[in-house]
């Protein structure tokens, strides 16, 4: 940077940076005995506009009075914060109320139950992307349209207004392809399969991914096991054109930005309602340039999705709104009644992956017979590909090793992860109460027990599967293995396990029943 400094007056104040990572939000630090912030007649969390060689960002104040956090001539920023301003520090700043954002109306307007236009829409991402909403604010917008539910005509005009939030990739060919599962199924994570068959046939496929928001992980989450996921939007294209695909987080590459921030204040709130759901799913892949998209829907008794009139309500929202944004999608519904694969955190499922593009003898069958399955959907978007036959193609890039080749060939243009990551060393084992087969699978719990473990965030931590659905167990058989990074996680995981197990153990008879593939 080489902004020259501008000394400071008796309206503005120095820069300093303070090195806080504040996830997503603008924060300022200002020091209760600063004459500006008694002169202005600031408050704790106020909304401040920061302004510095026409450059201007919003914040929200925090006051501090320790003068090793920023002196009372100082102006603390947060990282974010202070790369957004890009300046020296020391350069002169100065600081006033900000206007409330004028979108916050239509926030209102949703919360009284009231209809949103496209054009609410887009101010409400605008001033998100800019910072201009506190994550107490987010919060009201995303409770007031999970609450009040948003139709099907505000749904495509969120998914509109979330696209346009950032930039968007034009690949320049006739077949992008992608695929997304909407989750609540762990362990299921077939994308890490799919991408590297598909792009070993010759289509291209950017997968972009979020990381998790209410799981124990998602695929940018697995990934970064085994590479960088954190691609520039230079990277990504190279690496894409060259390899054609990538396996990637979505954050970095600025696709759909008010999503990831609207993710932020999801994670930790526990929310996914349906309307948001389908818009940030579909305006991260229209932002990608995908122009054929897979949609896979579990559903099972504990599954995000629970009955299929729900899934088949779902699959209408989301052609409709595919068919609108002008992207070719075709939905699936699939078995939601126990986790595919074994592993579930990060480092577990990673495991499964590279057992199955081994083609290892202990490699799970049913999250290889998954991800078959949905490549060789994907593969159908050939042209050249007749219908029905994409499976037995898949089956044999499998097989043949060349999706591993090109898997590896990903890893290393990613940049392959150098540390080494390894299950979790604190461990317990859940055994059977009882004799007898296990009839049912609470999928809810098991993600519970594995994110309680310290799952995704420690990448170790997880929930290793060993019996599944309709298997028989002796009493003091383990049903499944905890692992931990930390004394308090594996201490919260083991009573949640001591009260719910998640498993129920019985006769053949009662087995949950599984869904058809739709």
């Amino acid at each position: 940077m080489s902004q020259k400094q501008t000394p400071p007056t008796s309206d503005t104040l120095q820069l300093r940076r303070v090195a806080i990572d504040t996830y997503r939000e603008n924060v300022a630090y200002m020091h209760r005995e600063c004459e500006i912030y008694r002169a202005e007649g600031f408050q704790a969390l106020t909304k401040v506009e920061i302004t510095a060689n026409g450059k201007k960002i919003f914040a929200v104040l925090n006051v501090v009075d320790d003068t090793n956090i920023v002196d009372p001539c100082e102006l603390g920023l947060s990282e974010q914060a202070f790369d957004q301003l890009n300046l020296e520090p020391g350069h002169a700043v100065t600081v006033a109320q900000a206007e409330p954002p004028p979108s916050m109306d239509a926030v209102r307007h949703k919360i009284a139950g009231g209809r949103l236009r496209l054009q609410d829409f887009q101010a409400i991402t605008t001033d998100i992307v800019n910072n201009r909403y506190s994550k107490m604010e987010m919060a009201a917008f995303l409770v007031a349209a999970g609450q009040n539910n948003l139709d099907r005509e505000e749904i495509l005009h969120l998914t509109r207004a979330m696209t346009e939030s950032g930039e968007r990739i034009d690949w320049h060919e006739s077949v992008v392809a992608d695929k997304h599962c909407i989750g609540g199924l762990p362990g299921n994570r077939t994308s890490m399969l799919v991408v590297p068959i598909v792009a070993a046939h010759g289509m291209l496929m950017p997968k972009t991914s979020s990381r998790a928001i209410t799981s124990p992980a998602g695929t940018a989450d697995t990934m970064e096991v085994l590479s960088r996921v954190d691609l520039s939007p230079k990277e990504l294209r190279e690496i894409v054109h060259t390899h054609r695909a990538c396996l990637a987080w979505g954050g970095t590459a600025r696709l759909a930005p008010a999503d990831d921030i609207l993710i932020s204040v999801e994670r930790p709130l526990g929310i996914d309602s349906q309307g948001q759901m389908i818009a940030s799913i579909l305006s991260k892949k229209l932002a990608a340039g995908s122009t054929h998209l897979l949609i896979d829907i579990p559903v099972g008794p504990t599954a995000k999705v629970r009955h299929m009139r729900e899934a088949l309500q779902l699959r209408k929202l989301f052609e409709y709104t595919g068919d609108r944004m002008g992207i070719h999608l075709e939905v699936i519904i699939t078995d939601g009644s126990q986790p595919v694969g074994r592993g579930i955190g990060p480092v577990l499922e990673a495991r499964d992956v590279m057992q199955v593009l081994n083609n290892a003898p202990e490699a799970p069958s049913d999250l290889r017979q998954k991800a078959l399955r949905l490549a060789g959907r994907l593969l159908e978007f050939d042209p050249d590909v007749r219908g029905g036959y994409g499976y037995a193609i898949a089956r044999d890039i499998l097989d043949s090793g060349r999706a591993l080749k090109k898997m590896n060939e990903i890893i290393d243009a990613q940049g392959a992860q150098t540390e080494k990551y390894l299950p979790g060393k604190l461990t317990y084992e859940v055994c059977a109460p009882q004799d007898g087969v296990v009839t049912s699978i609470d999928n809810y719990v098991v993600a519970k027990v594995a994110r309680l473990a310290g799952a995704p965030i420690d990448k170790g931590a997880g929930v290793d599967i060993l019996k599944k659905l309709g298997e028989p167990v002796s009493k003091g058989e383990p049903l499944y293995r905890v692992h931990a990074e930390y004394k308090a996680d594996y201490a919260f995981a083991k009573a949640l396990t001591d009260q719910n197990s998640g498993y129920t153990i019985g006769t053949p008879e009662e087995v949950a029943k599984t869904y058809m593939e739709l």
